[in-house]
């Protein structure tokens, strides 16, 4: 197959139906194309050439990675201008490490870890600041979690997240001002063997086929439909959150991404938060502890074509809030990004290389 070198409107058209409406039937990519009036032979060629480009990085589940039993949280560490390379090539090896980001500011290396159930989540961090040598670390876990909705609307050149993901019991729509009843969104919920064996295929990146689903289904013993069927059934257990394509949002043309961390007093936590979760350009909003040395308690993904565009979304949340005590942590460079992958031990514990207990 051909690769093209740019992306046209169909393949900004294609790219928002990837990201939000992904069809879970027999024939995915046919029905794809007829709405975008194409070949499927055309669609799954456009699919190719943007995942070659490295615009798309995977089309699959979308779990909870906490449901599942997986202890998860985000690390600040501080190295010296010249050590952070190696540090960060370090910690990369840690399966369990999805995002890691080089940033401005004190702590300058911020990465995501997730480790399965029965392994030491502190100890493990204790043990990466140790062998990297990093200068500070800190610890900062989800205290609230009012959304996660990571969606570009690429016709437009601008933040769509307004439908989101929110297991901490608010309402994953743009008003931002409203909950929904939840069960505790950090706990693990009941799933069966089979369960795992579900996951474990649609976690994998989906073929380039005519009918894509039909390997994983006979390898599981279902139908299609069964396995669409199940499929609903992680959805509706809060297992999974959604199946859909993931970009590369730099890639994609959203190359300004700032963490921008507030200041905001615990009385008006949850009005804040709620507020800054209802702006459709922030893809992610979370509260987290605060440490004497750090004050800022939450913290919202930006992700935008340019830094300007960055900055008027924050100005309008500053506006919208009260909130003016905050900083934009830019990163300065992206050392990985992937998903993480459940259930698969034995890859786990072969990739640990000692970066792990």
């Amino acid at each position: 197959m051909a690769v093209r070198s740019y992306i046209d409107q169909i393949d900004k058209n294609l790219l928002n139906i990837l990201q939000s409406s992904f069809p879970l039937v027999h024939n995915p990519y046919a029905e794809i194309a007829s709405q975008l009036q194409i070949s499927e032979e055309e669609a799954i060629q456009r699919i190719y050439a943007l995942k070659k480009r490295n615009v798309v990085r995977q089309i699959g589940a979308i779990f909870d990675t906490r449901k599942l039993g997986y202890q998860t949280t985000l690390v600040a560490f501080r190295y010296e201008p010249g050590g952070i390379d190696k540090a960060a090539r370090i910690i990369n090896r840690h399966p369990g490490v999805s995002h890691n980001y080089a940033r401005n500011g004190y702590f300058n290396l911020w990465f995501t870890l997730a480790v399965p159930p029965h392994h030491e989540l502190n100890k493990t961090i204790e043990r990466m600041a140790e062998i990297t040598g990093a200068i500070a670390a800190r610890i900062m876990p989800t205290i609230r979690f009012f959304k996660i909705g990571v969606n570009f609307d690429m016709v437009n050149e601008k933040g769509a997240a307004y439908e989101y993901y929110s297991p901490d019991g608010f309402t994953g729509s743009s008003s931002g001002t409203s909950r929904i009843p939840s069960t505790d969104w950090n706990v693990a919920q009941l799933f069966s063997a089979f369960d795992i064996e579900v996951i474990r295929e649609l976690q994998e990146d989906l073929p380039l086929e005519s009918a894509p689903f039909n390997a994983s289904a006979n390898r599981l013993g279902l139908t299609v439909q069964e396995l669409f069927d199940y499929a609903e059934d992680l959805q509706n257990r809060g297992l999974m959150r959604r199946f859909s394509a993931v970009l590369y949002h730099r890639r994609a043309g959203f190359k300004s991404n700032p963490m921008v961390v507030w200041k905001v007093p615990e009385d008006r936590s949850v009005e804040v938060g709620m507020k800054m979760a209802g702006n459709p350009w922030v893809t992610h909003c979370y509260q987290r502890p605060t440490f004497p040395d750090w004050e800022y308690t939450h913290f919202t993904m930006i992700h935008a074509t340019n830094n300007e565009q960055c900055e008027e979304v924050v100005d309008e949340i500053s506006k919208l809030t009260g909130i003016t005590d905050y900083q934009m942590l830019y990163s300065t460079r992206e050392y990985k990004k992937t998903r993480v992958r459940y259930f698969v031990e034995e890859e786990y514990l072969a990739a640990l290389e000692g970066v792990a207990v």
